[in-house]
C-alpha cells in the first residue's frame, strides 16, 4: 500500500538524493513526498515486455533511447518523479545525465498497481501535462487497456483508450510501431 507524507518544505534535489536505497520508490510530486513499496510481479512483467518491444523498435530505427525505471526525472525543484519507462528522442539525448533525466522525456509510461492507480491517473497525469511531457501512457493490466494522454502546444488532448492495439509514432513523420495488447497482457487474467 502506498503511503503519502505531507512535505513541510520544498525538497531540494540534494535532499531527495539522500533518501535511502531500501527497495521503496521515492518521488516528490508538487512538493510532497510519496513512498511506494516495490512493485508486484505482474507490474514488472508488463514493464519488461514494454521495454523489450519499444526498445527493439527504437534501436532498430535509431530513434533514441528507451530507459526502464525507476529513473529519476528531475523536472525542477519540488518535482522529482520515477516513472516505470521513458523514451527520449535521439536529438534530445542531452537531457540524459548521470542523475537521471534533466527535462521531460518524450514519452512516460506508468503501469498501474493497486497502490498507485489513483496517483498515476490523478496528480501524476496533471503534473506530467503541466511539466511538458508530450505523451503519457497509463497501462492498466487489470482492464487490459492503455490510456494515452497527449499534450500539444501546451494543451492536453482528450484521453484516448487503446483496448485492442496501440500505434506509436515516436518521431513525427517516422516509423510506426503497432502494439497488440492481447500479446502484451498474455498469460494474465
Amino acid at each position: 500500500m502506498a503511503t503519502q507524507f505531507a512535505a513541510a518544505r520544498r525538497w531540494t534535489y540534494e535532499e531527495f538524493a539522500q533518501l535511502p536505497d531500501d527497495g521503496n520508490r521515492y518521488e516528490v510530486i508538487a512538493g510532497e513526498l510519496y513512498v511506494t513499496p516495490s512493485p508486484r510481479t505482474l507490474h514488472q512483467v508488463i514493464v519488461s515486455r514494454l521495454n523489450r518491444l519499444l526498445g527493439a523498435f527504437v534501436e532498430e530505427h535509431q530513434l533514441g533511447e528507451v530507459i526502464v525505471g525507476p529513473i529519476d526525472v528531475l523536472f525542477g525543484e519540488g518535482d522529482y518523479m520515477a516513472p516505470d519507462l521513458v523514451f527520449v528522442r535521439a536529438e534530445r539525448h542531452d537531457v540524459v545525465s548521470d542523475r537521471g533525466l534533466e527535462e521531460a522525456p518524450d514519452l512516460i509510461i506508468e503501469v498501474l498497481s493497486p497502490g498507485t492507480a489513483k496517483r498515476d491517473r490523478g496528480i501524476k497525469r496533471e503534473r506530467y501535462a503541466h511539466l511538458g511531457v508530450p505523451e503519457y501512457w497509463i497501462v492498466d493490466p487489470v482492464a487490459r487497456m492503455i490510456e494515452i494522454l497527449r499534450v500539444s502546444e501546451g494543451i492536453a488532448q482528450p484521453i484516448e483508450i487503446a483496448g485492442a492495439s496501440l500505434t506509436w509514432q515516436p518521431v513525427p513523420g517516422g516509423p510506426r510501431l503497432t502494439l497488440e495488447l492481447a500479446h502484451l497482457f498474455r498469460d494474465f487474467r
